[in-house]
């Protein structure tokens, strides 16, 4: 598989690894209030667009702030391929005829403020360490809840079929965040 395919494919998994686990976030917080509304199409289309919404913002900070053509490169891939696959989840939605409606209390955008706030306050080899490790850690995170959570839950064969096919390239995705990482470390 060529190196843009995977990046392709790997940002295709990242973004509906995100909204899922997002979802899969949410709906945990959300179960554990008494009498809270349970996640539906309409929440689960909202996060789906704030993940890729997400991916584009900490990639366009990456894009200007990184000390080298490397981390900025992969900040302008994460922009620009989150970009695509926003638009394709708001095409879907629209014809699903699901209209997103964000959750009333998103923890979630909490967080991405806070990582967003911290990347911005930072510059040089520590601002790339921050923003590698925020992308290890995230990526991390969602193959966990993809593989532990989300896979064995779903019910939409489509959605089922797309992530275990793109599977794969969450890890691929992660190890490129982590030998970048490593690349800045050594030096």
């Amino acid at each position: 598989m060529s190196k843009i395919r995977l990046s392709r494919v790997a940002a295709v998994a990242v973004t509906v690894a995100s909204g899922m686990f997002s979802a899969t976030s949410y709906a945990s917080a959300q179960a554990a209030q008494p009498g809270a509304a349970k996640l539906n199409d309409p929440t689960i289309v909202a996060i789906f667009d704030a993940a890729n919404t997400w991916d584009i913002e900490t990639g366009q900070i990456a894009e200007k702030k990184g000390s080298n053509k490397e981390v900025r490169d992969f900040g302008a891939m994460l922009a620009r391929d989150h970009k695509m696959v926003r638009q394709q989840g708001r095409d879907l939605a629209k014809k699903l005829g699901v209209t997103p409606t964000p959750p009333k209390d998103f923890a979630m955008a909490k967080d991405h403020q806070a990582a967003v706030k911290k990347l911005n306050s930072l510059s040089g080899k520590e601002f790339d360490k921050a923003f590698l490790q925020h992308e290890v850690d995230f990526h991390k995170a969602v193959l966990d809840a993809v593989t532990t959570t989300l896979l064995p839950a779903l019910q939409n064969a489509e959605v089922k079929d797309l992530v275990t096919k793109v599977a794969p390239a969450f890890t691929a995705h992660m190890q490129a965040a982590q030998n970048l990482l490593n690349k800045q470390s050594a030096n």
